[in-house]
């Protein structure tokens, strides 16, 4: 009898933090609320047990409505997800931390998250206006707070009890060694933009040092030019082990080390993100040798702007 391939089924143990995270994760920037609530109710019907959340996405509220259902159908329990949210820019500040972890926790209908995250290093002037530009469009930053002043009221959540991990997001390995440096709670995880265009083998041999798991958004690329998912290399590999494209580039974030995150409102797609297996190891070393292209598709790093979420408007 064949031994099932249990890939999708994988967890990575957070070093820093309490419980493991599902390898395989399903990420919510979906505009429309109710499609959220509709995808995020079909990822956990298939398999996923990793839901990716933020304020700034403005949807936390359909996300918990999905896990509501889910619970109260019988079909899961709490304890079987792990559930990922985010502090925006603007609530920065030390005394803005807490009440924005708690208006997350009460849209999301949770009493504790699993994985609360910086969304980025950078902080925007603080207020309800999530996206504050001045009268020439240009963000307005703040330049009262450090991200050190952020991360330990992070690390206060974790001593409260309701946060049972932190971490960095849309951030450089250069700014991931400072905080680690200062940390009294290191961070379990960094959250990042990678795909076989963009493979962060800098950033994954660090955080493999110091015990963090990276975790991928983007991870096929958000179907942007130049397409990951037509690269010869991965498009081969697919026909050989007959998979698809985008389970060839799944396949490899999770054998390689990393959790990843894959988004879509289309059940089919949700289903084929969800069933990947095993790559053979030359399948491997092929996508580490034979890609060549590297693209960053999304300038969040650079301005704490995120390329994927529309500006109000």
């Amino acid at each position: 009898m064949a031994t099932p391939d249990t890939l999708r089924l994988s967890r990575i143990p957070l070093t820093h933090g309490s419980g493991a995270l599902p390898a395989v994760g399903f990420g919510t920037l979906i505009p429309d609320p109710l499609a959220t609530q509709h995808a995020a109710k079909t990822a956990l019907e298939v398999g996923f047990r990793h839901l990716d959340c933020a304020e700034r996405y403005r949807n936390e509220d359909a996300v918990g409505d999905a896990m509501q259902a889910a619970c109260k159908a019988g079909t899961i329990r709490r304890e079987d997800i792990f559930v990922t949210t985010k502090l925006w820019n603007t609530n920065h500040r030390p005394e803005r931390v807490k009440p924005a972890f708690d208006a997350s926790l009460r849209r999301l209908q949770l009493d504790y998250v699993d994985c609360y995250l910086i969304h980025t290093p950078f902080a925007f002037r603080p207020g309800d206006e999530q996206d504050p530009r001045d009268e020439r469009g240009q963000v307005i930053y703040d330049s009262g707070v450090t991200l050190v002043d952020t991360w330990r009221a992070l690390e206060r959540l974790v001593d409260d009890g309701h946060c049972k991990s932190i971490g960095l997001s849309d951030i450089t390995l250069e700014t991931v060694r400072e905080i680690v440096a200062a940390a009294r709670i290191k961070p379990a995880v960094v959250q990042v933009e990678s795909h076989p265009y963009l493979p962060e083998w800098d950033l994954l041999d660090f955080c493999r040092e110091h015990g963090i798991v990276l975790l991928a958004f983007a991870a096929l690329g958000h179907g942007l030019s130049p397409r990951v998912l037509d690269d010869p290399v991965i498009t081969s590999i697919a026909r050989r082990v007959r998979k698809t494209p985008a389970q060839v580039a799944l396949a490899w974030a999770v054998q390689r080390g990393t959790a990843f995150l894959t988004t879509s409102t289309k059940p089919g797609n949700i289903q084929g993100s969800f069933e990947i297996s095993t790559l053979p190891e030359d399948a491997m070393q092929e996508i580490r040798e034979g890609i060549t292209e590297n693209v960053r598709f999304n300038s969040v790093v650079d301005t704490g702007v995120p390329g994927f979420i529309p500006r109000a408007s």
